[in-house]
């Protein structure tokens, strides 16, 4: 059976063009990006030059893009760059919660050293409702992070709408957008924040390398201190390699025509899929508010990871863990109040630009077969 690749959402494959680049500046960009000879020069050509194609994705100034080794580390400078900045005592964040660990576990850290989180409920789609946020601001907040769209179930949450509320309470409002890039739009003076963070292996870069828009005038502790690298920002010596993989990336990504046939052919398996389970499969999530790639799924009854077990030739995720003969549900479905008979069978498959229709009726066939 050949190999099917459906969980674009946990990580992508390196486009051709960026590795093509990450070839070049494995032989041209040696330099140390702050020497001032030669060498240096060029290296540091890399780097600026995708500074501005990460930042003309995002629709900001270069000077307000700061590199990261990926998202994880973009999220853990924004609320602890923004803690230790804020020099208050017990300085208050506003959270969805359905975000990602890497926004979970930070915000948890810092509740130890005196923060305090609210956590915003989320409806049976994942969705916040953006009221909610406006009655948690008090004169302590000092930051609201939401992320942009969620990794499990796709959903779409109304950034526009809550970055409205932080700015009209003077707090600066921070998305996770690691999956959303090179999904939807991600211009940040459409979205209206003041933090946005981005990791390359989402959308087609290599793992190990993302970034943080931080908005010209927001002052934000160094998460790593050394040297004055990425203005004083970021310590650690630049690569040139994978930042300039992170900048073809995002000039590829910049084009979502190709994500339009991704979206039929994401709608096209859950036509099929209804067509052969009919009631015994729900959709988990928003039903249009929601990444074009993006169809979590869950067989009612059944156990996802048991589903995927069966056919190893597909690549896919579970929404749920099995733990001696006990069910545990992912905290995005906890916090969408799904119930154990429904989310133990959940499984996430998540398409990509080279999905093909060939291949969304080959798992529908076997699926099938398994499910019979």
């Amino acid at each position: 059976m050949r190999d099917i690749y459906l969980d674009y959402n946990a990580s992508t494959p390196v486009a051709p063009e960026v590795a093509a680049i990450m070839r070049r500046a494995l032989e041209t960009g040696h330099g140390n990006p702050s020497s001032s000879h030669w060498a240096g020069v060029s290296a540091r050509q890399m780097v600026e030059n995708a500074r501005t194609q990460v930042a003309d994705l995002l629709g900001c100034a270069p000077q307000e893009i700061v590199f990261t080794s990926g998202g994880s580390e973009a999220n853990n400078h924004a609320l602890k760059g923004v803690f230790f900045a804020s020099g208050k005592e017990q300085p208050h964040f506003v959270a969805s919660s359905a975000e990602h660990p890497a926004i979970v576990a930070p915000l948890r850290f810092l509740e130890r050293l005196g923060a305090r989180v609210t956590w915003l409920a989320v409806d049976g789609t994942g969705l916040i409702d953006p009221d909610d946020l406006r009655r948690t601001m008090t004169a302590d907040t000092v930051l609201v992070t939401i992320m942009h769209a969620n990794n499990e179930t796709g959903t779409i949450q109304p950034i526009g709408a809550c970055a409205a509320i932080a700015r009209e309470h003077g707090v600066p409002f921070h998305t996770d957008a690691a999956q959303s890039v090179g999904k939807i739009p991600t211009r940040v003076d459409d979205l209206g924040v003041d933090l946005l963070t981005m990791a390359g292996h989402k959308f087609h870069a290599p793992k190990g390398v993302g970034a943080l828009f931080i908005r010209d005038g927001l002052r934000l502790e160094p998460f790593i201190h050394g040297a004055g690298h990425e203005s004083g920002r970021r310590a650690g010596t630049e690569s040139a390699m994978l930042t300039a993989a992170l900048g073809v990336a995002a000039s590829l990504a910049a084009d979502l025509e190709p994500i339009e046939q991704v979206e039929a052919l994401r709608d096209r398996f859950w036509a099929k899929l209804k067509d052969a389970f009919g009631d015994s499969v729900v959709l988990n999530g928003h039903p249009q508010r929601r990444l074009p790639n993006t169809l979590n799924v869950a067989f009612v009854g059944r156990v996802g990871a048991e589903i995927l077990a069966a056919m190893p030739e597909v690549a896919a995720s579970t929404g749920s863990a099995c733990h001696s003969g006990r069910v545990e549900l992912s905290p995005v479905l906890e916090a969408m109040a799904v119930t154990p008979q429904v989310g133990m069978g959940a499984i996430r498959f998540s398409l990509g630009r080279t999905t093909t229709a060939d291949e969304i009726d080959h798992v529908v066939t076997r699926l099938r077969r398994v499910l019979s």
